[in-house]
């Protein structure tokens, strides 16, 4: 079986899928695809990534338009929408201004924790306040110049043996 379809299991049980309907055979190797059997339709997914370039950075609306469970969080944010308002959906994700967790991070986890923040500020009320960001990012330097934790030692020496003279090896 392959990679994508194996994902799209793993998918099948992540916090991404919580109370949305997701086929059996999800692929999400398969964007088109993902998004039909998600019944996305496709002006809705057109809205919502209009909404995503206008609240995020171009890179980063990018990345998180671009990455694998885009298709899971459009099916989420169609159901805000027809269950409340477009602008409701605007609103939620307007908290990933807010939510600096993002922000730090590089690479592959920055698509991640992209995904992570966008998830949770769609899945928490308007009426809450907003959380403190779920990750906050700590430079593992500034964190060991902090830290209260002694230093490792070296290890013990042990007693240097003195060299053998040519005479002493006969």
């Amino acid at each position: 079986m392959g990679c994508a379809r194996e994902y799209g299991r793993e998918a099948l049980l992540s916090p991404l899928t919580e109370v949305l309907t997701v086929p059996r055979d999800l692929d999400l190797g398969d964007r088109a695809r993902a998004l039909e059997q998600l019944k996305v339709h496709p002006a809705t997914n057109s809205q919502m990534v209009s909404l995503v370039r206008d609240i995020l950075p171009e890179r980063e609306a990018g990345l998180l338009v671009g990455s694998r469970q885009w298709p899971l969080l459009a099916a989420r944010m169609q159901n805000i929408r027809e269950s409340d308002s477009t602008h409701t959906v605007a609103q939620h994700l307007n908290r990933l201004t807010a939510d600096t967790s993002w922000k730090q991070a590089t690479g592959t986890a920055l698509v991640g924790r992209l995904v992570d923040a966008t998830l949770h500020a769609l899945t928490t009320p308007l009426t809450a306040r907003p959380a403190p960001a779920s990750r906050l990012w700590v430079s593992p330097m500034a964190a060991r110049s902090r830290s209260t934790t002694p230093p490792p030692q070296p290890p013990a020496r042990r007693p240097r043996l003195k060299p053998r003279s040519a005479d002493e090896a006969r």
